[in-house]
C-alpha cells in the first residue's frame, strides 16, 4: 500500500484515489489482514499467549481480572469479531493492561512506538477521548473492542459517525475548523516525515479550508453531524479514502 497523505477522509482538492488508481470503494471485509493492520491490534496481540491456548482457558481468563468483561456471547453479538478473535484480543489486552483498563498514557506509548519518526503525543490524546465515551479517563476492554469493530469492520455509516466523534473535540455536536485543524495537525505530526506528498507548513490548513468548503452548506462556520455524513458519502474521494482509514488508528 502506498504512503497515505496522513488523513483520516484524504484530500478534497485531489483527484479521487479510484480514479487515479482503478481502485473502487468496497464494502468493508472480515479479513485477518485488515485486522492486523491496526496499530492497537498489533500492540494487543503482541502480548497475546499463542493461538494454541485451550480455548476453555480464555474462557476462564475472562473472569480473572478486576475488570470483567461482558461475556464472549455479548462481545461477538456487538462487534464484528469472532469468539477466537475476542479471545485473543483479551489475552493480549489483559496482559498489558491486568486492571482492565487502559489509561491516556497507554495510548501514547503504543503510538509513540508505532510512529517513532513523528510526535505521536497530541493524536494519541484525541483517540483516546474518542475511546473513552463515558470520559473517566479509562477505556475497558469492551469499549475497546467495540470501537475497534466499528473502526476495521464497520459500515460506511458507522465508521464516519465515529470519524465525526474524533473531529468533534469538545462533544458539542458540532465541528468547527479549529478543531478538524488541530486533528489533522496531530495526524501529519505524528507521521512526521514520512507523508505523502510531502507535507507543506500550510498544507493542514488548506485541507481543512477546502473540508469546510464542501460541508459547511449553511456557512455557518460548523459543521452539524447531518452535513457531515452527506458530503462525505456523495464525495468518491472521501469514500475512498475510507480504506486508508487504518493506517493511524
Amino acid at each position: 500500500m502506498k504512503a497515505s497523505d496522513g488523513s483520516l477522509l484524504g484530500d478534497p482538492g485531489q483527484t479521487p484515489l479510484s480514479k487515479k488508481e482503478g481502485i473502487k470503494w468496497q464494502k468493508p471485509r472480515l479479513t485477518r489482514q485488515a485486522l492486523m493492520q491496526c496499530c492497537l491490534v498489533k500492540w494487543i496481540l503482541s502480548s497475546a499467549a499463542p493461538q494454541g491456548s485451550d480455548s476453555s482457558d480464555s474462557e476462564l481468563e475472562l473472569s480473572t481480572v478486576r475488570h470483567q468483561p461482558e461475556g464472549l456471547e455479548q462481545l461477538q453479538a456487538q462487534t464484528k469479531f469472532t469468539k477466537k478473535e475476542l479471545q485473543s484480543l483479551y489475552r493480549g489486552f489483559k496482559n498489558e493492561c491486568p486492571t482492565g483498563l487502559v489509561d491516556e498514557d497507554t495510548f501514547k506509548l503504543i503510538y509513540s512506538q508505532f510512529f517513532p519518526q513523528g510526535d505521536a503525543t497530541t493524536y494519541a490524546h484525541f483517540l483516546f477521548n474518542a475511546f473513552d465515551a463515558d470520559g473517566n479517563g479509562a477505556i475497558h476492554f469492551e469499549d475497546f473492542v467495540v470501537g475497534l469493530s466499528i473502526l476495521l469492520r464497520g459500515t460506511v455509516h458507522e465508521k464516519l459517525k465515529w470519524a465525526f466523534n474524533l473531529y468533534d473535540i469538545n462533544k458539542d455536536g458540532y465541528i468547527t475548523k479549529e478543531e478538524m485543524l488541530a486533528i489533522m495537525k496531530s495526524i501529519y505530526d505524528m507521521m512526521g516525515r514520512h507523508t505523502y506528498p510531502i507535507l507543506r507548513e500550510d498544507a493542514p490548513l488548506e485541507h481543512v479550508e477546502r473540508f469546510f468548503q464542501k460541508m459547511d452548506r449553511n456557512h455557518d462556520g460548523v459543521v452539524t453531524i447531518d452535513e457531515f455524513l452527506e458530503t462525505c458519502q456523495k464525495d468518491e474521494n472521501i469514500m475512498s479514502s475510507m480504506q486508508l482509514f487504518e493506517n493511524v488508528i
